[in-house]
C-alpha cells in the first residue's frame, strides 16, 4: 500500500510520462506526414514505433494505478503534430533537430525521475524504475540518431533547439500539475 505522498508522486510521474509519450507520438506523426515517403522516412518510423510502445506501456500503467491523464491532451495532440510537421518542413535536418531537442529534454526529465525514485525507495519502485530506465535509453538512442542524420545542420539549429526545449520544459511542468 502506498502512502498518500508516494501515490501523488507516482501519479504525477505516470501522468507526465504518458503525456510526454503521447506528445512524442504526435511529433513523429507530423514528421511522417511530411517526410514519410523520403529517404529518412524509415528512420523516423523506427523511432515512432518505439514511441508507440512507450505510450502503450504508460497507458497500461495509468490504468493499473488509476491515474487520470492530463487535461491538456487535446493541446498536446495539436501542438505535437504541428511541431513535428513544422520542423519537418525545414527538411530532414529540421526534423532531426526537433528529435535531438525533444529527446535530450526527455532523457534529462527521466533521469530526474530515476534519481527521485532511487532516493525514495528503489525496491518499492523497481518495475517503474526499469520502465523509465529502458525508455530513457531508447530516447537517448533517438537523440543520437538525430545527430547522425545531420540535426546540427538545420537552419538556426541552436535557436531552434532552445525554443523546442523551452516548450518541452513548459509541457512537462503543466502536465505534471494538470
Amino acid at each position: 500500500m502506498m502512502s498518500d505522498n508516494n501515490r501523488v508522486a507516482v501519479h504525477r510521474i505516470l501522468r507526465v510520462d504518458h503525456a510526454g509519450e503521447y506528445g512524442a507520438n504526435r511529433i513523429y506523426a507530423g514528421q511522417m506526414a511530411v517526410l514519410g515517403r523520403t529517404s529518412v522516412g524509415p528512420v523516423i518510423q523506427k523511432m515512432w514505433d518505439q514511441e508507440k510502445d512507450h505510450l502503450k506501456k504508460f497507458s497500461e500503467l495509468m490504468v493499473t494505478f488509476r491515474v487520470r491523464p492530463t487535461v491538456l491532451m487535446p493541446f498536446w495532440n495539436v501542438l505535437g503534430f504541428a511541431l513535428g510537421a513544422g520542423t519537418a518542413l525545414l527538411g530532414r535536418e529540421g526534423a532531426m533537430a526537433c528529435t535531438v531537442a525533444v529527446e535530450e529534454s526527455i532523457a534529462h526529465h527521466y533521469n530526474n525521475q530515476i534519481r527521485m525514485l532511487m532516493e525514495e525507495d528503489p525496491g518499492k519502485y523497481e518495475e517503474l524504475l526499469q520502465v523509465i530506465k529502458k525508455f530513457r535509453d531508447e530516447e537517448l538512442e533517438h537523440h543520437d540518431t538525430g545527430l547522425e542524420h545531420d540535426a546540427e545542420l538545420a537552419p538556426a539549429y541552436a535557436i531552434l533547439k532552445r525554443v523546442i526545449q523551452a516548450g518541452c520544459s513548459t509541457a512537462i511542468y503543466l502536465s505534471e500539475r494538470f
